[in-house]
């Protein structure tokens, strides 16, 4: 159906966003509600740790982890290290994923990893594989949405909405704008 619009109106991918309805699902404050519970979850799950390592997927996984990590820190003594991994969403495959800790920053460690959307499960799962050879006490998953169509066998285990959506719709996250937070179903 799209490529049906795309050539009857001759435009390319970018522009295909600007004919494509938008729907808002969460705006700021249901995002803020949403990741202060999903932080509650973590200290709960984590309480008897010394030092918790929030890992975000670079883009706005690495920002749902900043504000996972801030809401931490104002509610619990345990100490958050938090790092980002570099990982080509798009072809996972195509280059080892890069992260900003050594292995004995892990080891013994209990590592939440974060992500905005669980799509196909594909970017989650190639993030994982970075930490089956590392001495981590635990791996948790937090994402801000689930859209429950996972072809690959990974789940999260914190989960700010799960949304049923067919497979031609998508999840956009924006925060670009403090205060303005939102995220649609395109």
């Amino acid at each position: 159906m799209l490529n049906i619009f795309q050539q009857l109106f001759r435009i390319n991918e970018n522009q295909l966003d600007l004919y494509m309805e938008k729907t808002k699902i969460l705006d700021s404050v249901q995002i803020s509600q949403k990741l202060n519970r999903m932080a509650y979850q973590v200290y709960e799950n984590n309480f008897k740790e010394k030092e918790l390592l929030i890992v975000g997927i670079e883009g706005n996984g690495y920002k749902v982890a900043e504000k996972i990590v801030a809401i931490l820190n104002s509610i619990s003594p345990v100490k958050t290290k938090l790092g980002k991994i570099k990982i080509d969403k798009e072809n996972p495959w195509s280059f080892e994923p890069k992260i900003d800790f050594t292995e004995k920053d892990f080891e013994n460690k209990s590592v939440i990893l974060v992500d905005d959307v669980l799509n196909s499960g594909k970017t989650l799962i190639y993030a994982v594989k970075l930490f089956l050879n590392k001495p981590v006490k635990q791996l948790n998953t937090l994402v801000l949405v689930d859209r429950s169509h996972t072809r690959f066998p990974v789940k999260a285990d914190f989960v700010g909405l799960s949304l049923s959506t067919t497979l031609q719709e998508r999840i956009d996250t924006d925060f670009s704008k403090k205060g303005k937070e939102a995220v649609y179903l395109v």
